[in-house]
């Protein structure tokens, strides 16, 4: 099918969709209203200039339209964030979150914590929503080692970031002793592995039946739980989570929000 104002309307609207499907769970979220309010400037910066590098390799590996050139991946994740900026404040306008009494600075803030999960499910729009049959295949990319991790950093991101808000995983690492947190890091490490060869990598990380069962594990499953770990501390940081916390203490919420970034890692194949 020839490109025109057609195809550009409705790859915007797959990337609206997939924008409000991912971003949806967050926008009905008290705790996110809230931080949007009082989280440090800072942070929300800091979140939006370390995701946009992530938010280009996305559109690399996957995006809502196939891309032969890094200008284009740069312009797709420009969009993306535009189109969740747009989203976002129309969602929280709808639910009375904002509205023209609302200030500035905090009406800024509450779109800006919505934009990143909301940018991510714009860039997958096209897989989640596209016909194979109905448009040009994609350019086909060679997966390869370091792209399967990078989608396991983006799965566990994904769902760490809809916990993560809550009062919730503070709650669990306040109630759990070292004896659950390790029994938990072992419960976390074990579904992933059962992901690893349950749903199986492409390219040069491919699971072979022939292989012994710890290659895999030491390739895939220690390092995805190693990169979900990091961003559950990540995002505990950027929610302000940790803060007033010693270093245990901000190890155990981290190994309580690494459950559901480790199955959001693992499963990363079945989400993006």
């Amino acid at each position: 099918m020839p490109n025109g104002p057609g195809k550009a309307l409705r790859d915007l609207g797959r990337a609206a969709g997939g924008a409000l499907v991912f971003a949806l769970p967050m926008l009905m979220t008290t705790e996110l209203w809230v931080m949007g309010f009082y989280l440090d400037r800072l942070r929300l910066f800091t979140l939006l200039v370390t995701a946009f590098p992530l938010l280009v390799l996305l559109s690399r590996h996957i995006g809502f339209e196939s891309t032969s050139a890094w200008a284009d991946d740069i312009l797709d994740s420009f969009l993306a964030l535009g189109l969740s900026c747009v989203v976002c404040a129309i969602l929280l306008a709808i639910f009375g979150v904002i509205d023209h009494e609302t200030p500035a600075g905090e009406i800024v803030g509450k779109i800006a914590i919505q934009m990143i999960p909301a940018a991510i499910g714009a860039l997958l729009a096209k897989s989640a929503f596209s016909s194979v049959s109905a448009e040009k295949p994609p350019v086909e990319r060679e997966e390869t080692y370091g792209g399967e991790l990078f989608l396991m950093m983006i799965g566990a991101l994904f769902l760490g970031f809809n916990v993560a808000p809550t009062e919730d995983v503070m709650i669990i690492s306040y109630q759990i002793t070292e004896w659950h947190s390790l029994l938990l890091v072992v419960l976390s490490i074990t579904i992933m592995h059962g992901f690893v060869f349950a749903v199986g990598f492409a390219g040069g990380s491919e699971v072979t039946p022939e292989e012994p069962w710890w290659s895999p594990f030491i390739r895939l499953t220690l390092p995805g739980y190693v990169i979900a770990f990091s961003a559950s501390l990540y995002l505990l940081w950027i929610f302000a989570r940790t803060d007033g916390l010693s270093v245990t203490g901000a190890v155990m919420a981290a190994i309580v929000l690494a459950f559901p970034s480790a199955i959001g890692a693992a499963g990363a194949r079945l989400i993006l």
